[in-house]
């Protein structure tokens, strides 16, 4: 699984980071996360509004910090 959090490393982007590092150790699994802070790469998703969450190349978070439930959810039903 590739995931993402694009933004230019503000305190809701290091929120968002943080808070699918806690999801995924929750859930068990064993991801790396990468920052993208590029504007250039982030607009490549046609994201507009950061933080956002990318998950094997698909914008499934954008403008906002979900709760650790929510990307549980999230990444609980994202294919590997």
């Amino acid at each position: 699984m590739e995931i993402k959090v694009l933004g230019s490393g503000c305190a809701n982007c290091l929120a968002l980071e943080e808070r699918t590092t806690r999801a995924l150790g929750m859930l068990g699994m064993d991801a790396e996360v990468a920052k993208v802070t590029d504007f250039a790469e982030i607009a490549g998703y046609g994201v507009m509004s950061t933080p956002a969450l990318v998950l094997n190349d698909e914008v499934v978070v954008m403008g906002r910090v979900p709760t650790v439930e929510e990307l549980q959810a999230i990444l609980g039903a994202s294919p590997a």
